[in-house]
């Protein structure tokens, strides 16, 4: 037996402590010692521990073994009463007992229990019980994740729906505003072609204010240029002066050469004037651009600002869009767990079904075996019946021998009566018979003498 376990021995000390943890409480946890399984088993704890075993695993409770069925139609059910607990009993762990890889049980662990027997079973049932306790862990914890994935979807589909919701009122337009929305999208596009316009036309002004800066910047430096040549011919003249002796017709020539210098510079300084003028009326012009440039940039600032109120929103729609992507990408990924749940609760389900295909075939080699029992039972049973057939018999043929001896020993006692008064009398009669033989005899004496 023990070759072929599929489950490990555990010590006495290791059963008693799990038995007191987990299947027993209260007051039978306490009273129940390792006295009650070595070295002799006590039946009645033993039963009592299977009791508990059963109804921490079936959830039947101890005082239904002692009930009788209702389905079934018993003769005499007083006669079952004894027998009742310890047969319920024994069919529930038939039909446990497999679950924990032991198909031996009889009637005999029950009624007159052995203790290496003892300790195989409970081996067996506590080895189940701690394999029990696990697959319930992880089951629970399938059931937990399942729950809270079938509620983050949930959550999830929630927030899809809100999202979509949302994207439909800010992409959708109320009737009462299209034909505002219209107007606002026409002025736009109007602004949009004419700040084009005036950013073209300004772009031209700055390029001609630009050319004109580069001309007056040239100009000056002529200006400066000749100014510094005209400083430098007058150091040279009085340079010249001091050097040369002044004649009165070189004078004059040098005075109308330099006459002609001044004016020819006069006259340049009276171009660049012009030139002067006509720069700051444009850069006054150009000023008055600026200004208008800025009030259409202020619009095109505002109408900026209305663009990225508008890009914002398409951003937000974006954004609730890429998160409405990903949470279904995420209810995909959840649909594609739950599938892999349910194919691994399909696959745990086949294996049920399989092992429960076993069971029952066990099971139905375990009923035809209760069924031979339940013969042999009702087979007994109909002996019993015979022999209290019997012994009926026997006492009222005891009883009637009893009445008739009682009548016996009347009648006897009535006749030893008679015969005790017969023999008083004769007994009597006797005496006063020898009293009279007496006197005859001593009168018969006396006559002789």
């Amino acid at each position: 037996m023990e070759e072929n376990l599929t489950f490990p021995v555990y010590k006495v000390e290791e059963i008693l402590a799990f038995l007191r943890s987990d299947v027993l409480a209260g007051p039978e946890a306490r009273n129940f010692t390792k006295s009650d399984i070595v070295p002799t088993p006590k039946p009645d704890s033993i039963q009592r521990l299977y009791m508990r075993i059963l109804q921490l695993v079936f959830g039947f409770r101890p005082d239904c073994h002692y009930m009788m069925p209702v389905n079934e139609n018993i003769q005499h059910p007083l006669i079952y009463e004894g027998i009742l607990p310890i047969a319920s009993i024994y069919l529930r762990m038939c039909q446990f007992l497999p679950m924990c890889h032991v198909y031996d049980f009889q009637m005999n662990d029950l009624l007159n229990p052995k203790a290496k027997r003892t300790i195989f079973i409970l081996c067996g049932i506590m080895n189940f019980l701690h394999f029990r306790n696990l697959r319930r862990e992880i089951y629970l914890d399938h059931l937990q994740g399942y729950k809270s994935a079938v509620e983050k979807s949930q959550s999830i589909a929630k927030g899809i729906n809100e999202a979509e919701l949302k994207i439909t009122k800010l992409t959708t337009i109320p009737p009462q505003q299209q034909a505002e929305f219209k107007e606002l999208s026409a002025a736009v596009t109007d602004l949009h072609h004419a700040m084009s316009q005036e950013s073209q036309a300004v772009n031209s002004i700055n390029e001609e204010i630009a050319q004109l800066k580069s001309e007056h910047a040239e100009k000056t430096l002529k200006l400066n240029n000749k100014k510094v040549d005209l400083a430098t011919l007058k150091e040279d003249q009085a340079r010249l002066k001091s050097l040369i002796v002044e004649s009165p017709e070189e004078l004059r020539n040098e005075k109308e050469k330099m006459k002609e210098t001044v004016k020819k510079i006069k006259q340049t300084i009276e171009k660049t004037n012009v030139n002067l003028v006509e720069l700051q009326n444009k850069i006054q012009g150009s000023i008055k651009c600026q200004e208008e440039f800025q009030s259409f940039y202020k619009l095109q600032l505002d109408l900026q600002g209305g663009m990225e109120k508008m890009n914002s929103l398409i951003a937000e729609i974006r954004n609730i869009s890429d998160v409405v992507e990903r949470q279904r990408k995420d209810l995909k990924n959840m649909s594609t767990d739950e599938t892999q749940y349910k194919r691994a609760v399909g696959m745990k389900m086949d294996k049920k079904t399989k092992l429960q295909i076993r069971r029952q075939k066990k099971q139905e080699v375990k009923d035809q075996q209760v069924q031979i029992m339940f013969g042999e039972c009702n087979q007994v049973q109909d002996k019993r019946e015979d022999v209290l057939k019997q012994i009926k018999q026997v006492i009222d043929e005891n009883q009637q021998v009893k009445a008739k001896l009682q009548f016996l020993t009347e009648c006897c006692s009535n006749e030893t009566a008679k015969a005790q008064a017969l023999y008083d009398s004769l007994m009597g009669v006797l005496e006063q018979y020898h009293e009279r033989l007496a006197r005859h005899a001593e009168k018969s004496i006396e006559r002789k003498m």
